[in-house]
């Protein structure tokens, strides 16, 4: 097995464990979008989120982790479509952001 191989090797163990550990999140993302929601008597639309910005940033510990922010869409009547995000380092929800009528509304969860 040469270098190039070799290369080649970890190059796909690494796809895959990226792929895996978005998927983690992904789920992590959507049931605190589903609870942040319910708890503010909003409907989740389309009971999903999308990845909008994938980068490193460092944990309290300085640890260097793979920070998502996916948005959702939601609405409170039913008749209307407003967007959210969730920030996720790691596997741990940062930060929840949605608009409520009274004015905006920022969900911190550690």
């Amino acid at each position: 097995m040469d270098f190039l191989d070799l290369f080649g090797l970890l190059l796909l163990v690494a796809t895959a464990w990226l792929w895996l550990d978005s998927l983690k999140a992904r789920e992590a993302a959507v049931a605190a979008a589903r609870a942040a929601c319910v708890s503010e008597n909003l409907l989740l639309l389309d009971d999903t989120v999308a990845i909008a910005r994938l980068r490193f940033a460092r944990d309290g510990d300085g640890v260097l982790r793979i920070q998502r922010i996916y948005g959702f869409e939601y609405s409170d009547t039913g008749n209307d479509r407003h967007s959210g995000s969730v920030v996720m380092l790691g596997s741990r929800v940062l930060v929840i952001n949605i608009k409520l009528r009274q004015g905006p509304a920022l969900k911190v969860v550690h």
